[in-house]
């Protein structure tokens, strides 16, 4: 077996979701969310595109894209989690202090105006959940705090809309550590999308809300008259993302559900290294991955335990692929428009071509002519400077050429 791929052999794989993960992010939960992310307006579904091009590349029957570049007008699938844990928290915030229940319509009403003033939230962030984190305050008129380490960029930190940002030296993990001391010393209200010992619940709720994404995958497809993938890959940073769209499609699809692979950056493998250990650990940062949303050294509690039981593979991808299959999205060949994904959206993605170049790991994964392949473009071109230097094109010239 490739040294890159690692098939899940944890004790627990198989095994139902636990009552509370399945009440997380299992059927039921899109349904919770969708009153809340109504307090937006009216939500536009995200594109499921096929990718026929690529499937003949790639050796099997269909690729399809989900694309959450266009998700809520923030560029990435994070606006559906941050936003709705806010509005969440700020609900109970509210009864709280109001004495009575509230409506999720009443938390746009003057009264919650007046009361979100007092009312701070803060989190850690690569760049996209701080900026859902950020919009969701935003929207009720919270103030919101991110904090940021030293390898976020330029670019990526102007497009958070935060009140406050602050900087800290470090890795990402150093700047959850240091907005969890500071939110306890302030009393301010902690929206991480990681999760430890001790704090659960919160991350739940940015998980819950990522479920909207696989429900309404799920449907487009069904609606296509097209049956459920036979694979999903999934890329991993803390594993919240993997975690909620796993669970939901175990819950959901019961026998049914498909081979699904976690696709991580080689230089920023935590839940690979978890995997292969038998049991949740953190890895020592190395060099900064251009996948930068997914430069994290410590998998997310919750996360874990819904991986373990539904993830069938774990694997890692290098640099050079992740910018290989953004170039393919963005220069297709099988006559599809095309599409502008940030280095980490374009992972799952880059996962798939890896594994369809070795012939071991795809007899492994029962990937071949017949299946049918769900990849997930998480973000679009966060930092666009970025994007041209690897592609050759600004993300505006790559839009006009479709």
């Amino acid at each position: 077996m490739t040294k890159t791929l690692h098939l899940n052999t944890l004790p627990a794989f198989g095994s139902p979701l636990s009552e509370a993960d399945r009440l997380t992010v299992g059927s039921s939960a899109p349904d919770l969310v969708r009153p809340y992310l109504g307090l937006w307006g009216p939500i536009d579904t995200t594109p499921l595109i096929a990718l026929p091009g690529i499937a003949v590349a790639a050796g099997v029957g269909q690729v399809l894209l989900k694309n959450e570049a266009l998700r809520l007008g923030q560029g990435s699938f994070k606006a559906l989690g941050g936003a709705y844990a806010v509005m969440v928290l700020f609900k109970r915030l509210l009864e709280t202090h109001l004495g009575s229940e509230v409506r999720v319509t009443q938390l746009l009403s003057p009264t919650a105006k007046d009361f979100a003033r007092s009312v701070t939230v803060c989190c850690a962030t690569d760049g996209n959940h701080g900026k859902s984190v950020a919009a969701g305050a935003r929207l009720l008129g919270c103030r919101a705090v991110i904090f940021v380490h030293q390898g976020v960029s330029d670019a990526r930190i102007a497009a958070l809309g935060a009140d406050e940002i602050v900087r800290v030296p470090g890795s990402y993990d150093d700047s959850v550590n240091e907005s969890e001391r500071v939110a306890k010393e302030k009393g301010w209200f902690l929206v991480s999308d990681t999760s430890w010992p001790g704090y659960e619940e919160t991350p739940a709720f940015v998980g819950q809300g990522y479920t909207i994404l696989a429900d309404e995958a799920l449907r487009q497809i069904e609606e296509q008259g097209q049956a459920a993938p036979t694979h999903v890959f999934l890329q991993a940073g803390v594993g919240g993302f993997a975690g909620s769209i796993a669970g939901h499609l175990a819950d959901r699809l019961g026998a049914l559900k498909p081979t699904i692979i976690i696709v991580e950056p080689d230089r920023a493998a935590c839940v690979f290294a978890s995997a292969k250990a038998g049991k949740l650990i953190s890895v020592a940062p190395t060099e900064p991955t251009v996948m930068a949303m997914l430069e994290c050294y410590t998998p997310s509690l919750i996360a874990w335990r819904v991986l373990e039981r539904t993830v069938d593979a774990f694997m890692t991808v290098a640099e050079q692929e992740a910018k290989q299959a953004m170039r393919a999205l963005a220069f297709p060949k099988g006559g599809e428009k095309p599409i502008v994904a940030g280095e980490s959206g374009a992972a799952g993605l880059a996962g798939l071509l890896a594994i369809a170049r070795d012939q071991v790991a795809s007899a492994a994964l029962k990937l071949d002519k017949d299946s049918r392949v769900l990849v997930i473009n998480t973000e679009t071109a966060t930092d666009p400077a970025s994007y041209e230097a690897i592609v050759g094109l600004s993300p505006t010239t790559v839009m006009q050429k479709g």
